[in-house]
């Protein structure tokens, strides 16, 4: 079965710092003429950390889109200071967001957040032998994050109550909870 839509025309509706809208005119595989809103958005990386202690780093921040301050994994995009490299930007914002660094840093899996209307990829690591930076790097100067400590029961529970309700928060969560050794 032919699943793939044509594009017939793409109009670039409007082009900001992180995310770019695209309108699309396209003909599916029955055709029939369709208009596809995309947004085009930079890869991003998130970071499971844990610590020594066996407690999840999250962090606590105002989203506007939502209009609530959530409960989440630090993540950032990838820009060109990474050279596309993703445990680079791993690192640097492990680094800005948390002042720590890790010792071992593994990639976990590379999901789409939402792909029905943008191309948001979003690659999870596990960053364990957890320590301080020596260096710090800037932190984004619109950023006021507060750090949070939680044990597995405590993550399990947040997100069972909702608290945690940030989608690769709770696949991080779900993904530390499936380990065995923790």
């Amino acid at each position: 079965m032919n699943f793939r839509e044509r594009v017939k025309s793409s109009q670039t509706i409007y082009d900001g710092h992180i995310l770019r809208l695209e309108k699309q005119q396209v003909t599916t595989p029955r055709g029939k003429t369709a208009t596809r809103e995309i947004i085009r958005h930079a890869a991003a990386i998130a970071l499971l950390i844990i610590t020594p202690e066996q407690e999840m780093i999250l962090v606590k921040q105002w989203r506007a889109p939502v209009q609530k301050v959530t409960l989440e994994i630090p993540a950032g995009k990838v820009d060109e200071r990474d050279h596309n490299d993703l445990f680079h930007a791993a690192r640097r914002e492990m680094n800005e967001e948390t002042r720590l660094q890790a010792t071992n840093l593994t990639k976990v899996a590379t999901t789409y957040s939402s792909p029905g209307f943008t191309d948001e990829q979003i690659t999870l690591f596990l960053a364990t032998g957890v320590s301080s930076v020596k260096d710090q790097l800037p932190q984004d100067e619109d950023e006021n994050l507060q750090i949070l400590k939680v044990s597995r029961d405590q993550a399990r529970q947040m997100v069972e109550n909702g608290e945690i309700d940030d989608q690769k928060t709770v696949m991080a969560v779900y993904y530390w909870l499936s380990q065995e050794d923790g």
